[in-house]
């Protein structure tokens, strides 16, 4: 039995949805962020080493890290769902944004949070996240162009990983003028999977409530 630690408002929620998307049954475990310092419970650090969420159990075997997670759900028990063909022309793109979302189109979003915590908003390191975040953004806005995923008519873990991204931009104030992540932002989270996954995981504050 897969067993998902689950912590509120973190990427956790990404693989609550992947795993509402492939239909696996799996039982959660959810913990709460500390209302004053907004970091995971003990109880984190007591699981695994990085004291973080998301962790998946698979009968005993623990993982961490949400793209690790998701590259073995789609391995181990994906059956070919949620990605292109391996050997097909989408491939590549489907790899690298799998990639971009935990690395390069993450690593600004950190910034600016370390910025807000050292109350260095405005300051150089700040502006240069900021500038960084844009161009993240503007990758995203490339890649989806008139397409209704970022692999064209097939919806895939990818676009349910890169959707972190503009989520945290809005987050720190880094976000304006893409209407087309708007616009496909607005298809995730009509996903009756997406759904599911808030009323299973828990409020989430990063997108608008399924009931509103």
């Amino acid at each position: 039995m897969l067993t998902l630690h689950h912590l509120n408002n973190s990427r956790s929620q990404k693989i609550v949805w992947l795993l509402e998307e492939l239909g696996l049954p799996y039982e959660l475990v959810c913990y709460q962020r500390d209302p004053v310092t907004l970091l995971g419970p003990p109880a984190l650090k007591a699981l695994h080493p990085l004291g973080k969420s998301p962790v998946l159990d698979d009968d005993g075997q623990l993982l961490s890290e949400s793209g690790a997670i998701t590259q073995y759900l789609l391995t181990r028990y994906g059956k070919g769902r949620l990605a292109p063909d391996p050997a097909g022309p989408d491939a590549t793109r489907f790899l690298e944004c799998l990639y971009f979302a935990v690395s390069a189109g993450m690593n600004p979003v950190m910034f600016k949070v370390y910025a807000r915590a050292f109350k260095l908003v405005g300051e150089p390191l700040d502006l240069a996240a900021t500038a960084e975040l844009e161009h993240a953004l503007r990758f995203i806005d490339l890649l989806l162009g008139e397409r209704t995923w970022l692999m064209g008519d097939l919806f895939t873990a990818a676009d349910i990983q890169m959707s972190f991204i503009p989520e945290l931009a809005k987050a720190v104030g880094a976000f304006s003028g893409h209407p087309v992540i708007e616009a496909w932002q607005a298809r995730l989270y009509a996903r009756p999977a997406f759904r599911r996954s808030i009323e299973r995981g828990g409020a989430y504050a990063f997108a608008p409530s399924p009931l509103d």
